[in-house]
C-alpha cells in the first residue's frame, strides 16, 4: 500500500499550481511579484533586516538579494536604513507603500481564501491553517530556517 505522503505530495504540487496562477492574475491587476511578496513578508514580521540575515533567512546568496532589494527600492517598497541595534551594515526596512501594498496583497489572498472556504466551517478552517503550520514548521526545521510568525 501507498504511503499517504504521496497524495500529499501530488495535492502539493495542486496547490503551488493555484499559487502561481493565482499570483500572475494579481500581479497584471498591479499587486506584489512573488519574491517581492515574500520578502516583503519576512521584514514586515522580522524588522528590519541585513543582506547577510536575509541570506540566512531565505538561504540565497547574496547576489540574488541585492537584485531582489534593488528591485524592491526602485518600486518604492522598501528603503535602506542604519542598523537600528547600532550594527554597522545598513537594514532594509519596509517603507509606508510597501506596507500598504504588503497588507493589500494579504487581503486578496484572504478574499480569495474566503471564496474558496466559503462552505468550510471556522473549525475546519482552524485545523487545515494548524496542519498547514506544522507542515510549514518541520519543513523549516529541517531547513534550519524557522520563518518567524505574528
Amino acid at each position: 500500500m501507498a504511503r499517504p505522503t504521496r497524495d500529499v505530495e501530488y495535492e502539493q504540487m495542486l496547490l503551488s499550481r493555484h499559487a502561481l496562477v493565482r499570483r500572475g492574475r494579481i500581479r497584471g491587476e498591479g499587486g506584489l511579484e512573488r519574491s517581492a511578496y515574500i520578502l516583503l513578508g519576512r521584514i514586515g514580521v522580522q524588522g528590519p533586516m541585513s543582506i547577510r540575515e536575509l541570506s540566512d533567512a531565505f538561504g540565497l546568496d547574496a547576489s540574488t538579494l541585492n537584485r531582489q532589494t534593488r528591485a524592491a527600492m526602485r518600486s518604492g517598497l522598501v528603503d535602506r536604513v542604519p542598523d537600528p541595534g547600532g550594527g554597522t551594515a545598513r537594514k532594509f526596512r519596509l517603507t509606508d507603500r510597501g506596507a500598504r501594498l504588503l497588507d493589500e496583497e494579504r487581503a486578496r489572498g484572504v478574499e480569495g481564501l474566503d471564496r474558496v472556504m466559503s462552505a468550510w466551517s471556522d473549525d475546519d478552517i482552524a485545523g487545515f491553517a494548524a496542519c498547514l503550520r506544522r507542515f510549514n514548521t518541520d519543513i523549516e526545521r529541517l531547513g534550519g530556517r524557522p520563518w518567524p510568525r505574528p
